[in-house]
């Protein structure tokens, strides 16, 4: 890891948080790759995609970051001052304190004084739209069920992902109004709050996925009609 931090410098990164995970990120993918390479050749393609996706998406996510910060790639922040808006209405609606925006500049004032927050992509949660869609495109490719009923999961699961990226910006502010304005702790809760609000959304959205699937095709063995296979 302190080969990585300092060859940092080296590639001209500004973001080292970034830099430092999408080599955890590429080093988790290619093992599970490889695990998977053993116990099941080439079939792990067709068995457990998912994993790698997340992993390797995850990876190309954070090299964008990494080698394009802020808002270099402006398709990606093209949505974001939407969603700074939209928090900044929900944090006046629950009287948390002072908020406007301007673009994607948050001015907040709360209990421990005013702070400033620029957002962008990867902090609104952009990304996880991006590996959401990977993980799930590949998950539902595998599923023996109606194309419509694809598109219809696939679509949910992107309104449920905006709604944890609005959950994510949300408790970012809520963390500087309500708790501290200190950068260094601030920081360190940003670093972290955006995976545990993802992964387990995604986790959950996937296992519901699978329940309702799994008890539509009981009740379709049940009563002898089965889905075609090809849909």
């Amino acid at each position: 890891r302190d080969y990585i931090l300092s060859s940092a410098e080296s590639f001209n990164v500004q973001l080292i948080y970034s830099w430092t995970w999408m080599w955890d990120f590429i080093v988790m993918g290619i093992f599970v790759m490889v695990a998977l390479s053993i116990f099941f050749g080439k079939r792990w393609i067709r068995i457990a995609p998912a994993g790698p996706i997340f992993l390797v998406g995850s990876a190309i996510i954070l090299s964008l970051d990494t080698f394009f910060p802020y808002d270099s790639l402006g398709p990606l922040q093209y949505v974001v001052p939407y969603l700074v808006q939209t928090n900044v209405w929900l944090v006046n609606v629950f009287d948390l304190g002072t908020a406007t925006a301007r673009d994607n500049i948050m001015f907040l004032k709360g209990d421990f004084g005013p702070m400033v927050l620029q957002v962008f992509w990867p902090s609104a949660g952009v990304h996880s739209i991006i590996i959401y869609s990977l993980v799930m495109g590949a998950f539902l490719l595998k599923m023996n069920i109606h194309r419509n009923r694809k598109l219809i999961y696939f679509g949910l699961g992107i309104v449920g992902t905006i709604g944890v990226n609005m959950i994510r910006i949300f408790s970012l502010s809520w963390y500087a109004l309500k708790v501290t304005t200190d950068a260094k702790q601030w920081e360190e809760f940003h670093s972290v709050a955006g995976e545990i609000m993802f992964l387990p959304w995604l986790f959950v959205f996937l296992l519901i996925v699978i329940i309702l699937e799994t008890k539509r095709l009981k009740k379709s063995e049940s009563e002898g009609k089965l889905p075609p296979k090809n849909n």
